[in-house]
């Protein structure tokens, strides 16, 4: 019976020192939960967020650029870009290769590209892809392999508009024309929100958002994308017909100053620049680059003709034999002799002799008073990038040379846009108004105005304009438009080369209004060095005014003035 109790006895002892143990072991592990929760609970939440929490930026889109009317000229379209944490993924040789050929990048250069940025976390491999692709990358579980939200410029208008609106790079910041000229009024504001992401970078929930993104400003421009579009069509075909060097054009509002158009060849694609290879195709020609203006400079020499007292609208200038000497140097006609012209007479047929002469009597002073009044030497103020205010000189003693090329174009140089301002002060009875590309929210009453040049005489060159498209007194019969009165001048000037100016390169050009009894528009064409046997301005960029003023006539819905007129051109030209 004593063998019973001594065997019973160590039996007990084990299982109250187990019993001990694990009642001990318990005790621990409340005690360690307790602490944890109680005494080390903000430390480890801190350790877990820090693990699983992150700031996520939220990308904001550049503001939509529109025309006057709404139409989308540039826009933003959401797109994903693929990076890679180069620390997680250097060591897999075959992800890298697989990554490659799914992205269709050179596995060698992503490779060593990667290598590269081995100590780094983040590393761009490619950007706005659209989505659907990007998920597709994503969905094959390449360890180290995330996407970015972001946003891609798209131009609708694509080459019609390229110059105009320009366009941004690939990290949305404004490169080129309206897009960097307005880059901080388009550039929207990032946000940040809060997400918890898994071991693999996955964002698992968004928490909260810390600040909303806001996206940039929407830019209403003046232009009118269905003038835009009929002006690019017209313009495009004569440059190509002529095979010219360039060419540009301009439509402007003569009442608000207003860009309807602003069109250039040769263009680009602003979606595909990767295999540009001549870059002067980006420039907006028409306020980047400068050209003599030739014949349509004649206009305002005949303002400071009248201004001077010296002479009226029928004043006989004698221009025969067609040849005259000043000094040393000679002016000619091209050939051709005029005989006696008045000073209407001289602008409609484009008499250098009669400009020179008229420019010689009145002196150097007034003749640079009447192309400093209406916007000659100096910007339009349109804020364009690049925008180039010509060149009007301003010599300490003028040669009479000098003085008789000036009256006809020569010696002096401006833009497309300049030459349209200029001719909006014609066409607005000698009212000056600068030039906007934006749209006028106001009412025309609030736009800034100045005039320039007296009523009367602003009149008087009008009628000049008017007679250099009749089929009787002038020219350019081709700048006429069916159904609508006109006005304008046609412009011929030499190319300055090596040696001097080449004979027979020209740039051509031809810069008037419509309707010419009540003028809406400003319409300038110019044509630069044009190939083949026709070279004038009358012959070349005049029927490009033509074919554009009917166009906007229409899509302005202008009434027409000159019903009676066309069945009078028609039969003339029978």
């Amino acid at each position: 019976m004593s063998d019973k109790r001594s065997t019973h006895t160590p039996i007990t002892w084990r299982l109250n020192v187990v019993f001990i143990a694990m009642f001990a072991c318990v005790l621990a592990v409340v005690w360690k939960v307790t602490s944890l929760q109680l005494m080390q609970r903000d430390f480890l939440q801190g350790q877990g967020d820090a693990r699983t929490i992150r700031i996520e930026p939220l990308v904001a889109h550049r503001g939509i650029i529109t025309d006057r009317n709404g139409e989308p000229l540039a826009v933003s379209t959401p797109v994903k870009s693929i990076w890679v944490n180069p620390k997680e993924i250097v060591r897999n040789p075959s992800d890298m290769q697989l990554l490659a050929l799914e992205l269709e990048l050179p596995a060698d250069s992503l490779i060593n590209s990667i290598a590269a940025n081995a100590e780094r976390e983040f590393l761009y491999v490619k950007r706005r892809m659209p989505p659907a692709d990007a998920d597709r990358v994503l969905s094959m579980g390449i360890a180290g392999v995330y996407s970015r939200q972001e946003y891609q410029r798209y131009y609708p208008q694509g080459e019609v508009a390229a110059h105009l609106i320009g366009f941004s790079n690939v990290d949305d910041i404004g490169q080129e024309g309206l897009e960097l000229a307005y880059d901080e009024w388009l550039q929207g504001v990032p946000g940040r929100q809060q997400v918890i992401k898994d071991k693999r970078g996955r964002i698992i929930k968004e928490l909260n958002t810390i600040q909303t993104a806001q996206p940039g400003r929407q830019l209403e421009l003046s232009i009118d994308f269905r003038i835009q579009n009929l002006a690019y069509k017209e313009l495009k075909a004569e440059y190509l017909y002529r095979r010219a060097r360039s060419a540009s054009a301009v439509v402007l509002n003569v009442e608000t100053g207003e860009v309807l158009a602003m069109v250039n060849q040769p263009s680009y694609n602003p979606h595909n620049r990767a295999s540009l290879t001549d870059f002067s195709v980006l420039r907006n020609r028409a306020v980047t680059d400068l050209q003599e203006p030739g014949s349509t400079i004649k206009t305002f020499t005949a303002i400071a003709a009248l201004e001077s007292g010296l002479y009226t609208p029928s004043t006989v200038i004698n221009t025969s034999p067609g040849r005259f000497r000043v000094g040393r140097d000679y002016v000619s006609d091209r050939g051709t002799d005029y005989g006696a012209l008045t000073v209407e007479g001289v602008v409609a047929k484009s008499s250098n002799i009669g400009s020179a002469k008229m420019a010689l009597a009145v002196g150097h002073e007034l003749m640079r008073d009447v192309l400093m009044r209406v916007g000659f030497g100096e910007g339009t103020g349109s804020g364009f990038p690049g925008e180039r205010g010509g060149v009007l000189p301003n010599h300490r003693r003028w040669s009479d040379i000098e003085l008789a090329t000036l009256s006809f174009g020569y010696g002096l140089s401006s833009s497309t846009l300049q030459l349209a301002q200029a001719y909006s002060v014609i066409a607005s009875g000698g009212i000056k108004r600068p030039v906007s590309l934006l749209k006028h929210q106001g009412s025309i009453d609030s736009i800034p105005q100045e005039r320039v040049i007296d009523e009367r005489i602003v009149r008087q060159v009008q009628g000049m304009l008017e007679a250099v498209v009749d089929p009787d007194r002038g020219g350019a019969l081709a700048a006429n438009v069916p159904f609508y009165s006109v006005a304008g001048k046609t412009g011929t000037a030499q190319v300055l080369g090596a040696s001097g100016y080449e004979t027979r390169i020209n740039n051509s050009s031809f810069a008037g209004y419509a309707p010419a009894s009540e003028p809406k528009i400003v319409v300038i064409v110019v044509i630069n060095e044009p190939q083949g046997a026709q070279q004038f301005g009358s012959q070349v960029a005049a029927p490009v005014f033509s074919r554009i003023v009917a166009g906007t006539m229409r899509i302005l819905e202008v009434p027409p003035d000159n019903v009676e007129g066309t069945q009078i051109l028609k039969l003339s030209s029978l």
